[in-house]
């Protein structure tokens, strides 16, 4: 699942990109507004992570211009400003969340899992299809028997993209940018490899190829 975060203390951006990576997240890093507003419309993120005091701009007029370009991906401001009118400015812009500084990282984690959940219209941290259930707090997968697999964090964020929209085909393309981040090249074989993985896991037939367009996860099968 990848995460843009937009914060220019390196210390804290470090951090918090170690941990949001752990938590399953692939993440982009960047410190200026003008590199944030260019990554938002041309990368396919599924969430962000805003602060608003950045040293070539003001990270709330980033959210508007986000929003003006129909970049909808769902947005948690991170910043030290914490009076309440900052707040409903930030969420009348276009934010869907708002965690001032300082902060848990625990906190800040749930937050954007939630809001996550919300932009994919489900409520629970569990993505159930079919006879299989992810559980992404404790990146495990469930099998209707009952027996529950631990998963690597890669396989995690590549079963995950699959089964959050069952029934639509992911093109290889399109998987390496939700599992790796634009400092990491790795080749499109490592796709094939971790599907393999997973297939002994859940089956081959539950995982589809379709030949030169991707894969897509069988909610049916």
């Amino acid at each position: 699942m990848r995460l843009l975060l937009v914060e220019d203390d390196r210390l804290l951006a470090d951090g918090l990109s170690n941990q949001l990576e752990r938590a399953g997240f692939s993440v982009d890093t960047t410190s200026t507004a003008k590199e944030a507003m260019i990554l938002g419309e041309q990368e396919d993120y599924r969430v962000g992570v805003l602060d608003l005091g950045l040293p070539d701009g003001n990270g709330l007029d980033v959210l508007k211009k986000w929003r003006m370009n129909h970049v909808s991906f769902p947005v948690l401001i991170l910043t030290a400003r914490s009076d309440w009118k900052d707040k409903v400015n930030g969420l009348k812009a276009g934010a869907d969340d708002y965690l001032a500084k300082p902060f848990q990282t625990e906190e800040l984690i749930a937050r954007l899992n939630a809001i996550v959940r919300r932009s994919e219209g489900r409520v629970h941290s569990r993505v159930k299809v079919g006879r299989f259930e992810l559980d992404e707090s404790r990146q495990c997968l469930k099998l209707d028997d009952g027996t529950e697999h631990t998963l690597t964090g890669t396989e995690f964020r590549l079963l995950r993209c699959l089964m959050s929209r069952p029934g639509q085909v992911f093109s290889k393309e399109q998987l390496m940018d939700q599992l790796y981040n634009l400092n990491e090249s790795p080749s499109e074989n490592v796709i094939e490899a971790y599907v393999r993985r997973l297939r002994k896991l859940i089956g081959t037939d539950t995982i589809s190829t379709r030949r030169g367009q991707g894969y897509l996860f069988n909610d049916d099968v």
